[in-house]
């Protein structure tokens, strides 16, 4: 056939502009700033989520999913990260990571919302098309139509090993951990397989909003008169909001009367305040105040009785909100920015201390499910020193018959039995003292003398406390 002959070509589709869905495009930008900043979701997405509404592009259900394609997606993303490594020709590390975060989105709308199969797909291709381009586009598309041929039991049941091969593997891909912090909660925890599934599976619920009302600022009665409060569990201060509650609704919380606060923190608080003294009981101290929850706490219950609270944190910015929670404490106190590891104070001078040690976080994987993938084992050398440091300090702080409160939100043992036997063992000059009676109607606190608290047995974060006497 001639030039002149052949037949016209067919003219292309006409170029479609991708269509902005707000929700998937915020849920896109909380997590690349998750990835690309270190942030955390739970200090990112309220913003996020505040500007769209002020917007007029949000309404509460738009918010709710946002927020679940968020959470979910990180709480997931192990097992999200197994499943597009089997789908895809090419190792996960050299998929470009905002291409990974749209993946990861689509694949959390597949398998683990009740999204229909079409509109999760053809959802996130209009996302890539909107962040990533039309080239990159149908690179998601082929790799979700890919995940879409299976549900998330059926997917786990080909990327997981079998349980009798490699027990902490296959608990690490089906319940969305790293297998370093399957294998130290393992051994915190003890026990058989039951367990540790509970625990994870509670890791990757989502927690219940907790309120603590501040003693002699506010009240429980106040509180539960609030839409959706039910009473807290084990902590006499602690309202629990059903799913939706919002605390920033609430004036008391507004006026800092009140505040947001696990029920664990307010135990390890409580316990300490109780624990029974020789002597004195006029100076408390807390070491590691920052950001000020436990010490607006410990402010409140020092004012019932007359005590006065010094709160020390090392850092000026988080000392700033140390100071902001203890505005209008009934009783006196002090904020101040110091190093508790070298105290500006004078030795012997509080009868009660609360040290609670930067660490490794993994106690609080319910509500801020990236830590579980940001930590590396590594980062236990790192605290180590500086939490035995703090309890040396604390020692140090406390006049011989007051009592020092060592607590961490985390379980793993490095951080914490290893740290107290370690400080007693070398001249610490205490004695412990079980905590447990100090936790009245809590069950299941182990044989002590120290506590450990958990997710799928009381309901709070996984914090740890450990009581300590001065005795020389």
């Amino acid at each position: 056939m001639s030039d002149t002959t052949r037949r016209p070509r067919k003219p292309g589709k006409p170029y479609r502009r991708p269509k902005k869905d707000p929700v998937r495009v915020l849920a896109f930008e909380a997590l690349r700033a998750v990835d690309e900043r270190d942030a955390y979701a739970n200090l990112v997405l309220p913003p996020l989520l505040r500007k769209a509404r002020e917007q007029g592009d949000f309404d509460g259900r738009d918010a709710a999913l946002a927020t679940e394609l968020v959470y979910g997606t990180l709480r997931w993303q192990g097992t999200y990260d197994a499943v597009i490594s089997a789908c895809v020709d090419r190792p996960l590390r050299e998929v470009d990571p905002p291409v990974l975060d749209v993946l990861s989105l689509g694949v959390h709308q597949l398998l683990g919302t009740r999204i229909p199969t079409h509109a999760a797909v053809s959802a996130s291709v209009e996302l890539a098309r909107v962040v990533l381009g039309d080239g990159r586009a149908k690179f998601v598309n082929a790799v979700l139509r890919k995940v879409a041929q299976d549900d998330l039991d059926g997917w786990i049941q080909r990327v997981a090993p079998p349980y009798d091969d490699d027990p902490e593997e296959h608990l690490a891909v089906v319940h969305s951990h790293p297998r370093w912090v399957v294998s130290a909660l393992w051994d915190s925890l003890g026990g058989g397989r039951a367990g540790i599934e509970r625990l994870l599976e509670a890791d990757n619920e989502r927690p219940e909003v907790t309120l603590v009302a501040r003693p002699g600022r506010a009240t429980t009665e106040e509180l539960l008169g609030e839409e959706a409060a039910v009473p807290g569990r084990w902590s006499p201060f602690a309202v629990r909001l059903a799913e939706g509650g919002e605390p920033g609704a609430i004036e008391a919380v507004r006026d800092g009367r009140a505040g947001v606060q696990d029920e664990g923190s307010q135990l390890v608080a409580l316990a300490l305040a109780n624990a029974p003294l020789d002597g004195p009981d006029e100076k408390w101290l807390d070491g590691c105040a920052g950001p000020g929850g436990k010490a607006a706490l410990l402010g409140a219950l020092a004012a019932e009785r007359g005590a006065m609270l010094l709160a020390s944190e090392k850092q000026p910015h988080r000392a700033g909100l140390v100071a902001k929670a203890l505005a209008g404490n009934p009783g006196p106190y002090q904020v101040i920015a110091a190093d508790g590891t070298r105290p500006a104070w004078r030795p012997g001078s509080f009868d009660r201390v609360l040290v609670d040690v930067p660490c490794t976080g993994l106690g609080a994987l319910r509500r801020r499910p990236e830590a579980r993938w940001r930590r590396r084992p590594e980062d236990l050398e790192g605290f180590g020193p500086l939490q035995r440091e703090l309890l040396r300090g604390a020692l140090e702080s406390v006049r011989v018959g007051g009592v020092v409160g060592y607590a961490t939100c985390s379980p793993h043992l490095a951080e914490t039995r290893a740290v107290v036997d370690d400080v007693l063992k070398q001249g610490g000059a205490g004695e412990l003292v079980d905590a447990r009676p100090l936790l009245p109607g809590v069950p299941e606190l182990g044989e002590g003398p120290d506590v450990q608290l958990w997710p799928h047995l009381q309901g709070t974060d996984a914090m740890y406390l450990a009581l300590i006497r001065r005795v020389g």
